[in-house]
Parts: structure tokens; sequence; C-alpha cells
């Protein structure tokens, strides 16, 4: 009698050690609100006529006053980029009006009293998205002596500045909304999301994502600390990709005095108003230590290596969720990485308009790893122990967020949720399914239902090659390969 209960302890202990093993990181999870989840459902049961647009999603009018948003790219006869257009006084921003109608207890209308009107500065945002027609934003909410105010936006924390990504290449529609959300459910920090529909100077322009920029803020964005007058101390954020046009904020770093990075690094906070040339050069000198850390023989010691400046689950994550999904602007082009005083580094996601083989001039196949190329991670990935973190994380996410069958739902919760407003969407935009926007030029999506099976199925041939593969990261860390790294 005593061994039959010692074994039906041992199997429910079993039982329990596999459920374990497959449920939700429930320590690491972030209370995240997920739009597609915690809103209304599109419904039928409004009253009103149908004369104008009658949609379950907030809606953002924006008045310029017929003015033109500046940011559209200047080229010459060959296509080379010269600049972006400006004002007449040469400013890069229009002083416009924004009214957001978002009661989420009843369907919205044009017409509707808004929840949130404020003066804003706005221009055309992006790289090579300011070349699509679908435009993307960037607001700064102001009051009405042109001061910044910060307000909540669609229910994410109070704020001045927004990103309006519209998607266009991404012909799901869902790409930015859906990883920044997933991502967010177990790295430290991903911007928050909302959709939305966009109305300006009375012209429908489809289906866009409010997405909070990455910055810091009160109970939201990074958090970090604002600069301490009078000292160097600051908590800040920086940029890899292809600088700034504020010149103070460009800063030459260990990596690209030695040529090992090709790209730039600017200071996206403090912003330019609080930095001043000693603070940006102390920026530069703080993270120039870490680099050399990283670049040195004891890259991998305990007292003064990597470890001692990086949180290393936030590295070992953002490597994971940008390889899983091919996202290989990740680590050259709209990288950002951050640190509190006192604190280490840690990696934010942006950008996955190209991810899950949606990069326009060439595919990326299933198959295959790409970080371990770019500047921070062709270290770090010498490392056997920082590779055996990626390996346990990885297989730790596939049997939660990153599992097909968690994946999949998502994406059909998130469709469903959207409802009609994509017909509306495309309605505008249909042009996009007759462009050739991916080379070569079979790899063009002709329908919102062909994008969506595509990201399913790319999601499912990925998965099941990293599932098989991962362990190969390792060769990376071998001492064979990596003798005049080491001392």
């Amino acid at each position: 009698m005593k061994y039959s209960i010692i074994g039906i302890f041992a199997a429910i202990i079993m039982v329990f050690s596999v459920f374990a093993a497959t449920a939700f990181d429930t320590e690491s999870r972030v209370n995240r609100y997920q739009q597609h989840l915690e809103s209304r459902q599109p419904y039928e049961g409004c009253s009103c006529d149908k004369s104008e647009l009658c949609t379950h999603l907030p809606l953002v009018l924006i008045e310029t006053g017929g003015n033109t948003i500046p940011g559209e790219p200047i080229t010459d006869e060959f296509g080379n980029e010269l600049g972006y257009v400006t004002t007449a006084e040469n400013e890069e921003m229009i002083t416009s009006k924004i009214s957001v109608i978002s009661d989420e207890t009843k369907n919205h209308h044009p017409s509707d009293e808004p929840d949130l009107e404020s003066n804003i500065l706005i221009r055309i945002r992006g790289n090579s998205s300011r070349y699509f027609n679908k435009k993307n934003y960037l607001i700064r909410l102001t009051d009405e002596n042109g001061e910044y105010q910060n307000k909540e936006m669609l229910g994410m924390d109070s704020h001045y500045e927004w990103a309006l990504h519209g998607p266009y290449l991404d012909k799901s529609l869902i790409r930015n909304y859906m990883w920044y959300n997933i991502a967010g459910e177990f790295m430290e920090y991903a911007p928050n999301v909302r959709f939305c529909e966009v109305i300006i100077d009375g012209k429908y322009q489809g289906l866009y994502v409010m997405t909070e920029t990455i910055t810091n803020g009160d109970n939201c964005r990074v958090n970090i600390s604002e600069p301490v007058d009078g000292t160097d101390k600051t908590g800040y954020v920086l940029r890899l990709d292809r600088g700034s046009h504020t010149q103070i904020r460009n800063i030459e770093t260990f990596t690209n005095y030695t040529y090992r990075n090709l790209q730039k690094i600017d200071i996206e906070y403090p912003r330019s108003g609080k930095l001043t040339p000693e603070l940006a050069n102390a920026i530069a000198q703080d993270f120039s230590y870490f680099e050399k850390s990283l670049y040195s023989y004891d890259y991998d010691t305990e007292n003064y290596g990597y470890s001692q400046n990086i949180n290393v689950q936030s590295f070992a994550d953002y490597f994971i969720i940008n390889e899983f999904t091919s996202n290989y602007d990740a680590g050259w082009l709209s990288t950002y990485i951050y640190k509190d005083i006192g604190g280490k580094y840690n990696m934010v996601i942006w950008d996955f308009n190209s991810a899950c083989d949606n990069y326009a001039a060439y595919a990326f196949p299933a198959e295959g790893f790409q970080m371990q190329n770019v500047v921070w991670y062709f270290m770090l990935m010498k490392d056997e122990r920082f590779n055996q973190e990626i390996i346990n994380r990885y297989k730790k996410l596939r049997e939660t967020y990153l599992s097909d069958e968690y994946l999949n739902q998502y994406i059909d919760d998130t469709v469903a949720y959207l409802g009609d407003a994509i017909d509306r969407n495309f309605e505008v935009w249909q042009n996009t399914f007759e462009m050739d926007m991916l080379k070569p030029s079979e790899r063009n999506i002709k329908s919102h239902e062909e994008a969506i099976q595509q990201m399913k199925d790319f999601i499912s041939e990925r998965g099941a090659w990293m599932d098989e593969n991962i362990e190969i990261i390792k060769q990376y860390g071998h001492e064979s390969k990596n003798k005049k790294f080491n001392h």
C-alpha cells in the first residue's frame, strides 16, 4: 500500500511537471492590454443611418488646414535621395489638429464628440516607408502655446509623442501589432499599440496602428531616469540606424571608431533640449565601455566581461524573436538599446514590417541564422553560455508565446477583431495587390487572405526548422572557432 501511494504521488508530480513545463511563464509575463482581446468586437447594432463611416475601431481625425505634411523624400533623376520636403520656413513639422474618438461602449463616427482633442505637430516618418503611397506619421501633442503636452492616447499611458504606422508593404496589416504585443508578453518592454482608422482633411486613409515611440515616460515607455542637473548622470536610449539630422545626437562609440560597426548610433533620449555636448560625450564613453568589454579578451569572464553590463535574457529574447520572424533589419537598422542610471543594457524590438518573409528586395528562407553576424551578437555568440541561454529560452517560448497554436490563434483572433475595417482599408489601397513590391515578382501577395496564410505558413516552417536546428548555434561559441578571441 505504501508503494502504491508513493507511485500515485510520483505520477501526480510528473503530470504537474509536464503541465508546468507547458504553462505560460506567468512570473515574467507583463499585464499587457491587447486590444483585439479586450476591446469590443465588431457588431451591427449601431442606430446610425450609415451616411458616414461607422466603425467599432477608434477613429483618428487630423486637420492640417490644407497644408502639405512635410517629410516626402526628395530624389535626383537617378533616384538618389537628396533630403526631405520641409515647409516654406524650412520646418520639418507643421501645426495641425487631432481629434480622437475612442469610446469603447459604442461605434464611432467622424461626427461624434471627440474623446481627445489637441493641437499637434506632424510629419511623415520612416525610411523606406516614406516612399509608399500610404504614409507613416510622427505626431507630437502640443498646447495652445506650442509646448509639448502629455495626454493618454487610445488607453495608452500619457505622453506627447506617438507614431502612426500605416501597414502597406505588410498586406496582412497585423505584423507590427502582433509581434510588438507578443514581445511585450515576455520582454521587459515593447511598444504598446492600438489599431485605429485615420481620416486626414476629410479623406479616409485606412487602417493604422497607433504606436508608442521608444523614449522615457511616466509609468510607460522605457523605464529610465531623466538627466540629473549639473551631472552627467541619466538614463538613455540609443538607436543603431542611419543617424540623426540633429548633429548633437550622433555619437561615435568604440565599434564605430574601430570600424566593427559601419552604421551610425544616435541618442534617442535624452531629447535635444536636455542633451548637452558634455552629456552626449558621457553617454558615448559609457556605451564604449560596454563595447570594449565585449570586444576584449575578457569578454566572457565573470568580473570584466559583457555580463556585467547587459540583461542577458533581454539580449537572448531579442535574438529569438527577430530570428524566429527573420526580421533581419534588427541589429543593423531600427535597433534600440537602453540603460538606466546604474542599470544594465536592455534591447527593444521595433519594426516588423518586413518580418516573416516580407522583405522587399529578396526572400529569406525558413532555414538558417543571420544575427550572429551583427555588431554586438558577433561577440556575444562566441560565449557558449550565451548561446545556451538562447537555446533554453527558445525552447521555453516555443511551448508558450511562440508555439504554432498560440500564434495561429493570435492571428485569427486579430483578423476577426478587425472585421470590415480590413475591407475598408483595401478599398483605398487595393492597388497594393497589383504592384510588384516584393522581389522576385512571384512573391507578391494578391489578397488579404493570401497574406494571412503566407504568414501562418512561414511561422510553421520557420518554427519547425528552428526546433530541429537551434542547437547548431553552439558552433559560434566553440573554442576551435574562437581561439583568437580567447585569452
